[in-house]
């Protein structure tokens, strides 16, 4: 089942905002928020998943769209357009500093703000595959791995891409040149080094357990002097990460 592309909304004049809404609703997108500052949108954004935010330059903070823009950058692996009723030559210079993936100027239709979204989505998830390190699978064929959102990973399995929430890996184990991803049902190979894919994941969740082993910390189950246990598998664990969890544990 395809999902909806959730968009953020962030614009201090209400009635642009709920026109801009019901503009996006009516085409099939949803919206996960309709903010109207700097300290909102971030708020959102860090407790939401986004897929891309449309952005006023002028807030009604002391923060501008323009510094949301670059908390994005700096933080998020998404998208974002700048919507705005300026076109001077220093907005869009100050604008372009931070490299939004669209500019819209007020007033728009319908048709500008969709053609904008689809650009926009398209431009950056094909910029991001060509970033992508290109690898051979299991059958010969090549393929973009380890495609990063904010809060999951695409691994391929067969001829489809399954998206993995990050809370829903247990458990990765090396394999030669693979990596076995472990989830509660199900296994993925990818072709990556250990210590590359673990810095694709969040830091307070997955640590090195030992030279094979990354793990999330979150599904530890139990605990002796040599292993952990996740999901009824034992897995080894060298001594600085077994001081780490009891250290943990005591805290």
């Amino acid at each position: 089942m395809e999902h909806p592309i959730k968009i953020l909304i962030v614009e201090d004049n209400v009635i642009i905002a709920d026109d801009m809404q019901s503009m996006l609703e009516e085409i099939g997108y949803e919206i996960v928020d309709n903010v109207i500052v700097y300290e909102q949108a971030v708020d959102v954004l860090k407790n939401n998943h986004v897929d891309l935010v449309l952005i006023d330059i002028i807030l009604a903070s002391d923060k501008t769209g323009i510094d949301l823009g670059k908390h994005i950058r700096d933080a998020y692996n998404i998208p974002f357009i700048f919507v705005t009723s300026n076109s001077d030559r220093a907005t869009v210079e100050n604008a372009k500093t931070v490299k939004p993936d669209g500019y819209l100027v007020k007033p728009f239709e319908q048709q500008d703000l969709y053609t904008s979204i689809e650009i926009a989505l398209s431009n950056f998830n094909y910029a991001r595959k060509e970033k992508s390190k290109e690898i051979t699978g299991n059958e010969g064929d090549t393929f973009t791995s380890n495609s990063v959102l904010k809060d999951s990973i695409f691994v391929k399995k067969q001829h489809l891409y399954y998206r993995i929430q990050f809370e829903d890996i247990q458990f990765i184990k090396a394999d030669n040149v693979y990596l076995e991803v472990n989830t509660a049902d199900k296994k993925f190979l990818v072709r990556s080094p250990l210590k590359d894919y673990l810095e694709k994941l969040p830091k307070h969740k997955f640590y090195r357990a030992h030279k094979s082993y990354i793990v999330n910390v979150d599904h530890i189950d139990a605990i002796n002097s040599k292993d952990i246990m996740i999901n009824n598998n034992l897995i080894p664990i060298s001594k600085d990460f077994k001081e780490f969890i009891i250290s943990s544990m005591n805290s």
